[in-house]
């Protein structure tokens, strides 16, 4: 953990504001803007600072090869991603599962701009009866910013609202992306 804390806050300038719940020990943590794959190193580093589990789906067939275990260590489930399941139930299942999960995902589904969030995520949250947390990695000011959980109501359209509010001024990697 020290290394990871001279990584991120000496050698790459990197700050953290706001924090998890420790007394939350599910939730859907909902990165954004993605739009480089440097988000990836950054929010691993900045999981290791905070020092709190934080997790990732994805296809099973990544968990089958030898390189499983690595996935698994980082915080990997698998996931069946044949069309014919439903994956937003896969993943409630594994909350119902384990006693902590913390599931981190990026809205936009893509590092490329959007115009708008796939809503997986939200309907992941509501079904488990999970709140959101939401953190934003801005490279503008180089902080990884921290949201208290956020329990949604089933109003799709005003909890997004709310949710995306956070990263209202937010500039990613590659700020057209955003």
């Amino acid at each position: 953990m020290k290394l990871a804390k001279f990584v991120f806050h000496t050698l790459l300038g990197w700050s953290i504001k706001g924090q998890f719940s420790k007394d939350i020990p599910k939730t859907v943590v909902v990165v954004a803007p993605h739009t480089s794959w440097h988000d990836f190193y950054i929010g691993i580093l900045a999981r290791k600072v905070v020092n709190i589990p934080i997790h990732y789906v994805a296809k099973k067939e990544l968990f089958d090869s030898p390189f499983g275990w690595y996935f698994r260590w980082m915080g990997g489930e698998p996931i069946d991603r044949t069309s014919s399941q439903n994956k937003v139930q896969q993943i409630v299942n594994i909350f119902k599962s384990k006693q902590e999960f913390r599931l981190a995902i990026t809205p936009e589904g893509t590092r490329k701009k959007v115009k708008t969030w796939k809503s997986g995520f939200y309907h992941i949250a509501h079904t488990a009866q999970v709140p959101i947390t939401s953190v934003a990695f801005d490279y503008a000011t180089k902080t990884v910013s921290i949201s208290k959980p956020f329990y949604t109501t089933g109003n799709y359209d005003k909890d997004l609202k709310h949710i995306k509010s956070f990263y209202s001024g937010v500039v990613g990697k590659i700020p057209e992306y955003t």
